[in-house]
């Protein structure tokens, strides 16, 4: 069954379910992008990993994450191209998770390498800043940085009630970008995680939404006949 959510289904946030998302989507984005790469370049899977600790009566519970993302290496010399990155709950909610995050950037713009930055979580604070002023209001974004004007963003954006957007990847400067369709990849992600059993959509979801997103969550899943 696909997602009851024209875009980004934000039950995915939850804790239990928000790893084997980011791990199923990764891998959706690398079958999606082989196809596009030819001979000059290869992609692998990359991740980084963390701990949490966080207090709990008189005991401390730690947690281990492991964060899937996509590397684009020069197949002659093995540079670092681009590197294709997803934002999880954990990098925008704790300060262990976000320093695990803005290092796997650091060392990108060490190399001088593309990045693209997926946003699909709505709770914590936001991994890139950059002023909204005269854009449109969004929830989820794809923000791209090429080595070549890494002062500039190009940012594709979606709202909970729009569908995820298509982007333009960035390879070699010499090469023209690939096009990656979020939303076809996330639909795949979906699917073949079997998110559709494994979320409880009769309660509400953890995360923060605004009045006006709550009303509009409650009557899509109704008229779904999930509540």
């Amino acid at each position: 069954m696909p997602s009851p959510f024209p875009g980004m289904d934000p039950y995915l946030e939850e804790e239990g379910l928000w790893s084997q998302f980011q791990h199923h989507l990764v891998l959706c984005l690398y079958q999606t992008l082989l196809p596009g790469l030819g001979d000059r370049y290869r992609a692998r899977i990359g991740q980084r990993f963390y701990i949490t600790e966080q207090a709990l009566f008189t005991s401390v519970v730690r947690e281990e994450h492991h964060e899937d993302y996509i590397e684009i290496r020069q197949r002659s010399d093995g540079r670092l191209v681009t590197l294709l990155d997803i934002t999880s709950p954990g990098n925008r909610t704790t300060a262990v998770g976000r320093r695990a995050y803005l290092h796997t950037r650091q060392d990108s713009k060490t190399v001088n390498a593309n990045m693209v930055e997926i946003d699909l979580v709505l709770q914590g604070q936001p991994l890139l800043d950059y002023s909204r002023e005269n854009l449109p209001d969004w929830d989820y974004a794809v923000t791209v940085t090429r080595a070549a004007q890494p002062e500039r963003y190009e940012i594709y954006t979606s709202t909970l009630q729009k569908r995820l957007p298509r982007f333009r990847l960035p390879l070699a400067a010499d090469d023209r970008d690939t096009v990656i369709d979020l939303h076809h990849a996330f639909t795949r992600c979906y699917d073949q995680g079997g998110f559709a059993a494994r979320i409880d959509y009769q309660r509400d979801p953890s995360t923060t939404l605004s009045d006006e997103d709550r009303r509009w969550l409650n009557d899509l899943l109704k008229s779904a006949k999930l509540r």
